[in-house]
């Protein structure tokens, strides 16, 4: 009985309060950031010093002392990059006075060669027009600007400096604050690690304790994995960076590497800023343009070797988010949180998508924001074959044959889609002309990646696309008209062929077609006859014909469990007509029923469920093969 669809006035309030509670959740994050990000730091810092405090505790050292020791580690990481950072800085203020004549005259030649060559032709171009009747008396181009590269004296110079320094000290207060606060927050949490993590699984699971229990071991994994990695990671192009400067020359190349380190934790944006930094010092040192351009080419050649070499095998495996996610998820956590949220947006999106996952409530955010495909590869292959999105598929298959074989991909896509198919026919899901598309699309499909040659035939055709047999007669047509009628000479060398009949239904005709070019592309010899044609071809003369020709006996059936009586009459017939070949009745699974036991008659010597089984059957059993494709497609069949 079908259940009724709930009222409109109940979706419709279902829908306000959804958008209530989004706005009262976005209202708290925004209007507690000042408690919510020490919090949240405390927290995520407390998950990956876990592990150095549960270290420390098997090595001998008691609860307490765990947590002092780990909290004392990080403050001392942390305040070392502190000194190194803050020393620097100090140095670099105090030399910022040398390099003014530098600036002063590089600021003259970018004037120059910009604002004074447009004056320049905007009074060539208001003399031409005569806008500008007093051109002519326009003093020269040398004296348009003139900028003063006077000496500052030391003393201002000296007071100019400190000044500097004051006020990054000053704006380095209320991070130092916050960070005071969140090492406080640190050590409790760390004191407290157990009863947190129960009192969380009570209050999200429930009764369901292993879930849970899954998805916060999940959590602190992935993120353990995922900073470990970006800590390694960042380190490494810290060092590169501070090694390539020192060796180009450029002053306080210590401090811009450890900026570079620091600032990559800031996704994307970080690393651009300290390369931008760097190269105004490099500027404002070098009277010419050669340190500037060596800066600016090491960052860029440093963060693409990383971005594009690196780090995908790294993240890829440790965070489990999209690539859109990191960005949006950047833009939405600095908007709520600021700088500190920018940085912690991967963190916190990826504990989202950890919760999604674990929790059925919380799905659309592994949806929305995870790597994990949306849709299986079938329902990618049967979404694009209604849309007509043929060279997609291709593509996408292609990517697929580089690790497996044609049979594997025929087993776990394209029979699966076209099961779907079938599916939505019968239930009249699908009009004519989305047919129309799937049916363009399948042939394309199956002819691109099959290895035959392709012939001209009328698959435009628009009646009963999946559900009358056209379709594997147009492709089986294809072949004859390249081959002939029996879709190959007749004089071949003894047991070479391998036929493939269909048990019983139209269904059955389309895999059987599929199962040749499975064999096809393993250069077996494999031809799609029906028991019409066998009769036909018995009915005829062939004095060329070997007359031990056939190897083996496909039997072919997409619906074993409707078929056993259809499947062990055809076996028993191929039996009698061709009593030396080997009869293999090929079983393939439905994609919505359970497998059912299928009682096989004795005239059946083997039973494979696979295009891929059938396949190895046909390597092992056929002795005419072509040595390198038949090695290249096994060792892919095998892997």
């Amino acid at each position: 009985m079908p259940i009724d669809p709930a009222p409109p006035q109940t979706v419709a309030n279902q829908r306000a309060m959804t958008i209530i509670a989004t706005a009262a959740i976005l209202a708290l994050l925004y209007f507690g950031r000042e408690v919510l990000v020490p919090v949240t730091l405390a927290l995520i810092l407390g998950l990956l010093m876990a592990p150095v405090m549960r270290g420390l505790r098997r090595i001998g050292f008691g609860h307490t002392p765990s947590v002092l020791i780990a909290v004392l580690l990080l403050t001392f990481l942390l305040g070392g990059l502190l000194t190194i950072i803050g020393s620097q800085v100090v140095h670099l203020a105090r030399s910022l006075p040398q390099y003014e004549a530098t600036i002063h005259a590089k600021l003259q030649v970018l004037h120059d060669d910009t604002l004074g060559r447009m004056e320049a032709v905007s009074g060539e171009a208001g003399k031409v027009i005569g806008l500008d009747d007093n051109y002519a008396t326009l003093p020269n181009a040398q004296g348009v600007m003139t900028v003063s590269t006077a000496a500052v004296p030391a003393a201002t110079a000296t007071s100019n400096s400190l000044k500097a320094v004051t006020k990054v000290l000053s704006s380095i207060w209320t991070p130092l604050e916050t960070g005071g606060i969140v090492l406080v927050v640190l050590i409790f949490v760390l004191l407290e690690y157990e009863s947190l993590r129960d009192r969380f699984i009570r209050l999200i699971g429930g009764k369901d304790l292993r879930a849970t229990t899954a998805a916060i071991n999940d959590a602190g994994e992935r993120l353990s994995r995922f900073f470990v990695s970006q800590f390694s990671v960042n380190f490494g192009v810290g060092v590169v960076i501070w090694l390539g400067l020192m060796i180009m020359g450029l002053p306080n190349a210590l401090l811009w590497g450890a900026c570079t380190a620091v600032l990559r934790f800031v996704p994307y944006v970080g690393v651009w800023l300290a390369a931008i930094l760097a190269s105004l010092l490099a500027a404002a040192v070098d009277p010419g343009w050669s340190l500037l351009l060596m800066t600016v080419g090491l960052f860029a050649a440093v963060e693409i070797i990383v971005s594009q070499m690196v780090e995908p095998h790294l993240y890829g495996h440790t965070t489990g988010l999209s690539p859109l996610a990191v960005v949006v998820a950047a833009i939405f956590w600095s908007w709520l949180w600021g700088a500190a949220g920018l940085i912690l947006s991967t963190p916190l999106t990826l504990c989202l998508v950890v919760a999604g996952r674990h929790v059925k409530a919380l799905s659309l955010l592994e949806i929305l924001l995870g790597d994990r495909p949306a849709l299986s590869l079938p329902e990618r292959f049967y979404q694009r074959m209604l849309s007509g999105d043929s060279q997609e598929v291709i593509a996408a298959a292609r990517e697929f044959l580089k690790r497996k074989s044609f049979a594997k991909y025929c087993d776990v896509v394209l029979l699966p889609a076209l099961q779907l198919a079938y599916i939505d026919v019968v239930r009249g899901a699908i009009g004519p002309e989305q047919r129309l598309k799937a049916r363009r699309s399948i042939v394309r499909v199956i002819e691109t990646l099959g290895g035959e040659p392709h012939g001209r035939f009328s698959w435009w055709r628009s009646h009963s696309v999946l559900g009358d047999g056209s379709l594997a007669m147009s492709l089986r047509q294809q072949r004859e008209n390249v081959s002939g009628r029996w879709q190959g000479p007749l004089a071949v060398a003894p047991k070479s062929i391998v036929l493939c009949v269909e048990a019983c239904t139209q269904d059955d005709d389309m895999v059987t077609e599929i199962l040749v070019r499975v064999l096809r592309d393993l250069n077996i010899d494999g031809r799609h006859f029906s028991m019409d044609d066998i009769k036909a071809f018995e009915s005829e003369a062939h004095p060329e014909a070997t007359p031990d020709a056939v190897s083996m006996v496909y039997v072919v059936s997409s619906a074993a469990g409707k078929e056993e009586e259809q499947i062990n009459a055809t076996a028993n017939d191929m039996r009698h007509r061709l009593p030396e070949a080997t009869i293999v009745a090929v079983m393939l699974p439905q994609l919505l029923e359970a497998p059912e036991q299928i009682t096989v008659g004795g005239s059946i010597d083997r039973v494979a469920n696979s295009f891929e089984e059938a396949a190895q059957f046909a390597i092992a059993t056929v002795p005419v093969l072509s040595s390198t494709k038949v090695e290249t497609k096994g060792d892919k069949s095998a892997a």
